[in-house]
């Protein structure tokens, strides 16, 4: 049984933290990467069409910092009150409509659909 393409992961870590990671919308865009399998522009294009910011805000901390807070995506530096781990993911999720295995893992432990 193969493994897959074994750069796949680096080459989608490496484009997440040349975006900025999770202080911009990096992790958003690898995600789509990696779960649609788009490219990079496509990725982007959706990325900013579902945060319905401009491309060029994706990669801006201050407007992403800010935005990630009003949806409560996660930000780098925790917010009293504000989601993490398993809740930012979980919104990120339903953001980007796409289906997240550990958000799914502990939905199916807890009973809930």
């Amino acid at each position: 049984m193969g493994a897959g393409d074994p750069f796949g992961m680096p080459v989608s870590h490496a484009l997440a933290s040349g975006m900025g990671g999770i202080r911009t919308a990096g992790d958003l865009v690898a995600r789509m990467q990696l779960h649609r399998k788009m490219r990079l522009p496509e990725a982007k294009r959706y990325v900013a069409d579902r945060l319905k910011v401009a491309q060029s805000d994706l990669s801006d901390e201050v407007a992403m910092r800010e935005l990630r807070e009003e949806l409560d995506l996660g930000v780098v530096t925790s917010m009293v009150g504000g989601a993490k781990a398993l809740a930012a993911k979980a919104r990120i999720g339903r953001l980007l409509d796409v289906r997240v295995p550990s958000v799914e893992i502990l939905k199916q432990k807890i009973g809930v659909s």
